[in-house]
């Protein structure tokens, strides 16, 4: 773990401030993690976290603790916390699992949706859309993971908004990294144009089988570049 890139990252995000909820704290590490400043396997030392983000150790305690129970970080026995690392394998069950539950969700979502929930939906897309053009990645990728939790939640169905929420925190670093790869982004892009086109037009069996693809894809590439990682180690 690197104290002072911590601390470079906290600067150009923004400062936790003393008076921060634990919640603040969590979703600050949460994006230490989907960016790559904690990585997989790295421990995670309480006193250089504090120091780096300038918060005291209890509230961090509460924040690492939510993240263990997000499946973030894990507690080995004998060797501390550590940011959870996940095999080729179990990724490719992570994806499968939101590949069925976007699916589902989109095909409900444009049953039940109203014609400005679709409008709104194509705004955010072609601001995405435009820091794509760009080459604005970490802008582009927060609206892609906006975009995907807006589908499910026009699905108007709380029991699969909740589920696929607590798996799209377990999978947002790894959705990250598929990103890293300049023609998988590309490619992305082109899914997201086909799937908005899709939904436009009310074809819930052909939105559903993009959306379904695109996230498999999506693991595809995620799970590659895991394997490459353990190879490497």
């Amino acid at each position: 773990m690197r104290l002072e890139k911590i601390k470079n990252t906290t600067t150009k995000t923004h400062a936790i401030r003393r008076r921060s909820l634990p919640e603040e704290i969590a979703e600050h590490l949460r994006t230490l993690i989907i960016e790559g400043t904690l990585k997989d396997g790295d421990r995670i030392v309480e006193t250089e976290l504090c120091e780096a983000l300038s918060v005291s150790r209890t509230p961090m305690r509460e924040a690492i603790k939510a993240l263990t129970h997000e499946g973030l970080i894990e507690h080995l026995p004998n060797r501390g916390a550590r940011v959870a690392s996940v095999t080729p394998g179990e990724m490719h069950q992570l994806f499968q699992v939101i590949s069925a539950l976007e699916q589902l969700a989109v095909e409900l979502a444009i049953a039940v949706s109203k014609p400005i929930d679709i409008k709104r939906l194509r705004a955010l897309h072609d601001r995405m859309a435009g820091h794509h053009k760009a080459g604005e990645r970490k802008e582009y990728f927060a609206l892609n993971h906006q975009i995907h939790l807006k589908i499910v939640a026009m699905s108007g169905n709380p029991i699969l908004i909740e589920t696929h929420g607590n798996l799209m925190i377990r999978a947002r670093h790894y959705r990250y990294w598929a990103l890293a790869d300049e023609d998988r982004w590309h490619e992305a892009m082109a899914e997201h144009d086909a799937i908005m086109e899709a939904m436009e037009a009310g074809d819930q069996a052909r939105a559903g089988s993009l959306l379904k693809a695109h996230v498999r894809r999506t693991g595809e590439v995620a799970g590659s570049a895991v394997l490459g990682l353990a190879t490497e180690s």
